[in-house]
């Protein structure tokens, strides 16, 4: 408290004091104790008010003990069931949760972990990958700031994300490892990686590359074959030993029918092999009889070129070219597509190019575009000239009725730049992306695509693309989203097929492990997006003919279902509107892979590693007995007192406002009862 509200306190005490006794004493007739006491309880009224008045403020210290936390991370992946861990991992879970002393001195928290880490402690050893990586990136989010030491329960295999090693850096906590297997070698051929395109080209000859590996002493021989059904297409022999442990062999495979066919590579296993399963992998190839050629015009440089170019790439059916005006006037017929980038003198003569080969078109517009040319050389939209630039957000039509567009947070993206000011249209079209500033809406077209003549085109008013991939790699590590918005762009527009109200979206075929997710968007006869339709699909498996039936969930501006559950086959397909005589069918094939039983030991030497660079220590699970001392005995790991400082005015203090009134009424009582009112 400071030395100037102390000395208004004793000044306050001494002027409440002369008016109790200047009132009760210097002027009063009553004597003796009657006038001690209403003295006494005038000047409790009176400098009670003051210190309210004056209201000083007091510090209220509050100690309190704040446990370390305990984070207790399992491995929930179908590998632990096949290393015969399963219970071992269930019963020091629960010998955890029953320790008393643990629980008194830590804050038990469990996650268990596949390719998402949950916040759960029942497990099932279901998941079909091993996402380690992911478990220190949440960790590091939750627990940054607080003594958290971990108990990561795993084998140390991981199957999916980035390298474990590299994030644990990130991860200022002390790790330790309970291993969850041991360090038994066991002979084993295995094909390590197998290597081959998504998609081929009939009549061409498409690469496979096959990293077979070895663990052993003794020197073996076996052999490697490919098959397609009952037919082998490939075969040769391979030879083993305990200096040569690996083999690359690479082949070429013939591409002679259009489809999906699936091929199954395998290593012919020793005798001795405890673990088989990994001696194969099955593989897919998708035959198709041409590959869209696209051609990027632009005469400046600019990294939106590259960007649209790694975009369509990432498709192995297409193929982007980056030429200038000029360059692509020697070759228009080798395109299916035009990717015109900021027009400018020079592109008259494309524009006719592209008007007499009657070819579908994007355009794309930025601060270098010459828009009076532009608006000269086309008569579908006009450009108001302003000379001026403005940055434009993005901004998805949720009614956009052309082909299904995923929501990727565009309005989060960095902005476009283009020009100011309206962009009329003379032909019907539909906005994808809206424009918006500060937040926002305009209700103008950003992006936007149109039909006429039985042509397609897009609309793209801002400059800046490569902003967006590199925001989408930011925010996914990876960049999956945006090139498959741009390839769902490039095929609407490279192909003349009429629109339809029913839209499917699904892959030919899938990996084991990959996420088997079918979306689909239903519009009405507006070609409005329908919030409230009841869609179904039914699957038949071909080898069995089991039918199954999944309803389709609405989310944000698809309806989507997850067949991940479904067994490797070939599924013929259905789509239904229930409430209308809509349908599309298709044909899907999951190929038989599990990761997860690829492996044969812990990897013990990550782990140790792992727990060495963190400052923990690694145990095994058959071994566990002195984890829990262990932790109890680290002085890292200690409760610590803490206390809070608060600042407490004397206003808060309802007690002095009891007190000036109690003091009030019982002065008041006094003076009623000996006639002094």
């Amino acid at each position: 408290m400071q030395t100037e509200t102390i000395t208004y306190i004793i000044i306050s005490g001494i002027i409440a004091l002369l008016l109790a006794l200047f009132q009760y004493v210097y002027k009063s007739k009553i004597k003796g104790k009657r006038a001690i006491l209403l003295t006494a309880l005038r000047f409790i009224t009176l400098f009670s008010v003051f210190l309210l008045l004056i209201n000083p403020k007091f510090d209220k210290v509050t100690y309190f003990n704040e446990k370390p936390n305990l984070v207790v991370a399992v491995d929930n992946s179908e590998s632990i069931t096949y290393l015969n861990q399963s219970q071992n991992t269930s019963d020091f879970i629960n010998s955890l949760k029953e320790n008393e002393a643990l629980n008194e001195n830590f804050n038990l928290e469990f996650f268990s972990f596949g390719k998402e880490v949950r916040q759960t402690d029942s497990l099932a050893f279901d998941e079909k990958q091993s996402n380690l990586a992911l478990v220190f990136e949440r960790l590091a989010e939750v627990y940054s700031n607080s003594i958290s030491p971990t108990l990561l329960i795993s084998d140390g295999n991981q199957t999916y994300g980035t390298d474990y090693a590299y994030l644990t850096k990130r991860y200022k906590q002390a790790v330790f490892p309970v291993i969850l297997g041991d360090t038994t070698t066991y002979t084993d051929l295995k094909i390590q990686q197998l290597n081959v395109n998504r998609y081929a080209y009939l009549k061409n000859k498409f690469p496979v590359e096959i990293i077979a590996t070895y663990n052993g002493n003794s020197t073996v021989n076996s052999q490697l074959k490919i098959s397609v059904g009952a037919s082998t297409v490939f075969s040769k022999p391979l030879t083993f030993s305990k200096t040569q442990t690996s083999q690359i062999v690479n082949l070429t495979l013939p591409a002679n029918r259009v489809g999906v066919t699936s091929y199954k590579a395998e290593v012919i296993p020793l005798d001795n092999e405890k673990n088989t399963i990994n001696n194969s992998k099955n593989f897919a190839v998708e035959v198709i009889d041409q590959k869209t050629n696209v051609a990027i015009v632009s005469d400046i440089l600019h990294p939106d070129l590259g960007a649209l170019k790694k975009s369509i790439e990432s498709n192995e059916q297409r193929h982007a070219e980056i030429l200038s005006s000029t360059d692509f006037l020697l070759k228009p017929n080798d395109f299916q597509l035009v990717i015109v980038y900021q027009p400018n003198n020079n592109f008259r003569s494309l524009f006719n190019e592209i008007e007499r080969l009657k070819l579908n078109k994007i355009v794309i517009t930025g601060t270098k575009t010459n828009w009076s040319l532009l608006n000269q050389l086309q008569g579908n939209y006009k450009q108001q000239q302003t000379n001026q630039t403005e940055d434009y957000q993005a901004s998805l039509n949720q009614n956009y009725a052309t082909f299904i567009v995923d929501n990727l947070n565009f309005s989060e993206f960095p902005p476009l730049q283009g020009e100011f000011g309206e962009t009329s249209f003379a032909v019907p079209y539909e906005t994808l992306l809206y424009k918006s500033v500060n937040g926002n809406d305009l209700n103008e077209p950003l992006l936007a695509t149109f039909e006429i003549n039985e042509k397609r085109e897009a609309l793209i008013l801002g400059e800046g693309i490569w902003r967006w991939r590199a925001q989408a790699y930011l925010n996914e590590n990876s960049f999956h989203t945006f090139d498959n918005f741009i390839g769902k762009l490039v095929q609407y527009l490279s192909t003349n097929q009429r629109r339809t109200r029913l839209n499917v979206n699904y892959e030919s075929f899938y990996n084991g492990n990959d996420n088997v997710s079918i979306t689909a968007q239903f519009f009405n006869k507006n070609y409005e997006f329908e919030t409230n339709a009841n869609l179904n699909i039914t699957l038949k498996n071909n080898e069995t003919d089991k039918t199954v039936t999944f309803p389709f969930v609405l989310k944000n501006t698809n309806y989507e279902v997850d067949l991940s559950g479904l067994e490797a086959g070939t599924y013929s397909f259905t789509v239904k509107v229930n409430t209308e005589n809509i349908s599309k069918s298709g044909e899907l094939k999951i190929l038989d892979y599990n990761v997860e039983q690829q492996f044969l030991n812990a990897n013990v030497t990550k782990l140790e590693s792992l727990a060495s660079q963190s400052e923990g220590t690694a145990y095994f699970i058959d071994n566990t007995s002195s984890v829990i001392n262990d932790l109890l005995n680290d002085s890292r790991f200690a409760t610590i007192q803490k206390s809070t400082k608060k600042v407490v005015p004397l206003i808060d203090w309802k007690y002095l406002l009891g007190l000036i009134a109690l003091s009030l009424a019982t002065e008041w009582f006094i003076r009623k009862y000996n006639g002094l009112i």
